[in-house]
């Protein structure tokens, strides 16, 4: 598992973000609602991400067992549920997990297939997965403290890891440049931006990842969504 320090106090301001300050914009970007400009492309790059990460795992996927990691309002959760899966969705922010139950509730036949958990991705306590999804929820923490939490997740999966990262372009970093002109009390907490090269790196260093391969690689670069996926799998 991670390390308290940097994990911790990070994963702590990110609560605060997503839970109090961001709320109701995340929850309009993750709606059909009316948005502007920019979070129109947010949206259409997380759609896309997460139907490239869906097509990764099976199509009929009852009798698996999946962890959403960080499942925001839920969308991937509903949609693994909808494939038969037995989904556990968790993640830091109550009010997002909230709603999250409540879209579900309109969405998903069988109730049972999913369950909604405020607390640590990383918390052993929910058990053992088939697959492992974390979906743009390590990308605001720094490369050490992420592999360690890749570890953790490790630690009680079967068949796959799925997640993405901040791959580090000149695109990414004018973002970065726009985004530190706004006032301190609106930005959300920084993406860590990182190559490629050196994640892979880290990752084949990492103790508790030794019996994980990478398997595949999806990059999707929508306006102000840059984000790529990485698939590891237990040969």
């Amino acid at each position: 598992m991670a390390a308290a320090g940097g994990y911790a106090e990070r994963r702590d301001r990110i609560e605060a973000y997503f839970d109090r300050t961001a709320a109701d914009a995340w929850a309009r970007l993750t709606s059909d609602a009316p948005v502007g400009r920019i979070r129109r492309t947010v949206r259409a790059g997380r759609d896309e991400m997460r139907g490239a990460i869906l097509e990764w795992l099976p199509a009929d996927l009852r009798g698996r067992r999946v962890l959403d990691a960080g499942c925001g309002t839920g969308a991937f959760a509903v949609e693994a549920a909808r494939r038969g899966a037995e989904v556990v969705a968790v993640d830091i922010s109550p009010t997002l997990v909230g709603l999250a139950r409540e879209r579900a509730a309109a969405q998903v036949r069988d109730q049972g297939r999913v369950s909604f958990h405020v607390g640590d991705m990383l918390d052993p306590g929910h058990g053992r997965f088939d697959h492992v999804v974390a979906m743009d929820s390590l990308i605001h923490y720094a490369l050490p403290d992420a592999v360690r939490a890749l570890a953790g997740l490790a630690a009680r999966a079967e068949r796959s890891i799925v997640f993405t990262f901040a791959p580090r372009t000149p695109a990414l970093a004018a973002m970065h440049a726009v985004g530190r002109l706004f006032p301190r009390g609106d930005r959300a907490p920084a993406v860590e931006p990182v190559a490629e090269a050196r994640l892979l790196g880290r990752l084949s260093a990492e103790a508790g990842l030794a019996r994980w391969e990478p398997g595949r690689a999806r990059r999707v670069a929508r306006g102000f969504y840059i984000s790529q996926a990485m698939e590891l799998v237990a040969p």
